[in-house]
């Protein structure tokens, strides 16, 4: 399997404090890694390295083999995000926010823009609803908007910060689907961060966890349910972890 994230013994302080402390792992092509941990464990800070929004103390982050903080441009071209609640102006239609956003690409006419738009709005099922105001939207799809502006970029990776907070049963169930789909059609490779740990147990391949900035597992889901006493539920398995209980 082909690698397609590195974190390298990461540290990084704020404020005084150690928020991630020596972090390393790995990312390959075609995971769905969940990323968990209590909160304040450093989840969105990690994040925030890996997506060149902050710089780490010491360590190093490549994407795709190309460094994060040395080479910003290069090394996020083939990577998506949706770092927190994704904001947009209300006043715009769906269609209109992602051509605004689409015409960021230089290497892409107006008519190759404008087909990427209903490409994308057409994956997460909102061209019914493409010219409609996102004020109008719900939450959920709202969500999906996001992953819609994540996608203009074709990109290798998808980061997600806590995509289903707020969403009722069916939103999660879309989204849930919407992450299946795309990563079985087009290969696309996702890191979730969430508290809904029965969501990325039904999604996820592999999971990071960690506790208080450190590494407490890396690896796949079901080797990390094999060491509980407790049953299947990565609840328990979480809760034991975090406990010391292994």
């Amino acid at each position: 399997m082909n690698k397609v994230m590195e974190v390298k013994n990461v540290s990084k302080n704020l404020k005084g404090r150690k928020v991630s402390n020596n972090i390393s792992f790995n990312l390959f092509e075609g995971d769905i890694c969940g990323f968990i941990g209590p909160n304040g464990a450093g989840k969105t800070t990690m994040i925030r390295l890996i997506t060149g929004l902050i710089s780490p103390n010491s360590g190093q982050i490549l994407l795709n083999d190309i460094d994060v903080h040395r080479d910003r441009i290069s090394a996020l071209q083939n990577l998506g995000a949706i770092v927190e609640s994704p904001i947009f102006f209300p006043y715009l239609t769906g269609r209109r926010l992602l051509k605004n956003l689409a015409r960021l690409n230089p290497n892409m006419s107006k008519e190759e823009q404008r087909k990427k738009v209903s490409e994308v709005l057409e994956i997460v099922s909102l061209e019914s609803r493409a010219d409609d105001k996102v004020s109008t939207y719900s939450l959920g799809m709202k969500q999906r908007l996001g992953i819609a502006q994540a996608l203009l970029n074709n990109p290798k990776i998808i980061i997600l910060d806590e995509p289903a907070n707020g969403l009722d049963p069916m939103g999660m169930i879309e989204l849930r689907n919407l992450i299946l789909k795309l990563n079985k059609e087009m290969k696309i490779t996702f890191f979730i961060s969430s508290h809904l740990l029965d969501e990325l147990q039904k999604i996820c391949n592999r999971l990071i966890v960690i506790k208080e900035g450190s590494l407490v597992w890396s690896g796949n889901t079901r080797d990390l349910l094999a060491k509980s006493s407790k049953g299947e539920s990565l609840e328990d398995v979480f809760i034991d972890l975090m406990c010391g209980n292994f």
